[in-house]
């Protein structure tokens, strides 16, 4: 067990912890201030993956729908010890932009949402979710192959803190696995998440039916934070259509549909990354 040697105020939990703070977008720096030895992060997560269009064939026996974009990798609830005084250094990462290709292309991956200290170093990099992609389509055939996006992983650099109390922003006195307010619910917790989705084999391979002028609604994007956040909605072929909505919170985006009334529907980008933290002095 690691041993911290702090002044403990009247309250028996040290000094009290800072308001939460959120992230959402874009890299720059902030210090951890005097007497603080910890960071919570309530949640972080990299960016998620964009999604395909939909598209429609003259002559091929089938059409398709744009696959799922993959989420991002994620933290919820974790603590990391780091260095009263120390510049701590972030970037939030964007949402890949949705795939714009017919028969062949590549939707954007998300990118990644990374945190490191001037004396802590690397605490971690939570990369984003994968773009779908298809290719090897043609207007009369054949029709094209069709790829999810993948899931990002969670790479945990900075030394984790499990054991411990602290003095909450109320002056209330808490073990630190009492933080389970993050997007999963669980103290100390993080992981690699999920890969966009993909409807099964319609006799035309994954992500297209059977038959010409046959319908088939898009793909979800890939849930983020263990299923906690839900990926974008695939677009509808129902009627004129709908297109695929976009992911939020680091999941995928959705996939558009194809054969509706007036013609495919685009597929949709993925969530932006975000990180929420406070300092701790922990005992």
């Amino acid at each position: 067990m690691t041993h911290y040697s702090l002044l403990i105020g009247s309250s028996g939990g040290g000094i009290a912890a800072t308001s939460f703070v959120e992230l959402t977008s874009g890299s720059s720096t902030f210090s951890v201030p005097t007497g603080y030895n910890a960071i919570h992060i309530q949640y972080a997560v990299g960016a998620g993956g964009g999604a395909m269009r939909g598209a429609d064939y003259d002559k091929a026996g089938g059409e398709s729908a744009g696959a799922g974009g993959g989420s991002g990798a994620f933290i919820s609830d974790k603590i990391f010890s780091v260095t009263a005084g120390e510049t701590i250094t972030y970037a939030v990462g964007a949402g890949g932009a949705r795939g714009t290709g017919v028969y062949s292309g590549s939707a954007g991956d998300g990118t990644d949402t990374t945190l490191s200290g001037s004396t802590t170093g690397a605490i971690f990099t939570l990369s984003g979710g994968g773009g779908s992609s298809c290719a090897n389509g043609g207007v009369q055939g054949p029709v094209r192959d069709n790829t999810a996006g993948t899931a990002g992983s969670a790479t945990i650099n900075g030394t984790a803190i499990t054991s411990g109390i602290f003095s909450d922003s109320d002056n209330s006195i808490k073990n630190v696995t009492s933080n389970t307010s993050g997007p999963t619910t669980t103290f100390n917790d993080s992981g690699d998440v999920a890969v966009g989705n993909i409807s099964g084999d319609s006799g035309q391979g994954p992500g297209n039916c059977n038959g010409d002028n046959c319908r088939i609604n898009g793909n979800d994007g890939a849930d983020s934070y263990d299923g906690n956040i839900l990926g974008g909605a695939g677009g509808s072929s129902v009627g004129a259509g709908t297109a695929g909505t976009a992911g939020t919170r680091g999941s995928g985006g959705g996939g558009g549909a194809a054969q509706v009334n007036s013609g495919s529907t685009q597929g949709a980008a993925g969530g932006d990354g975000e990180i929420k933290y406070r300092f701790l002095q922990v005992i």
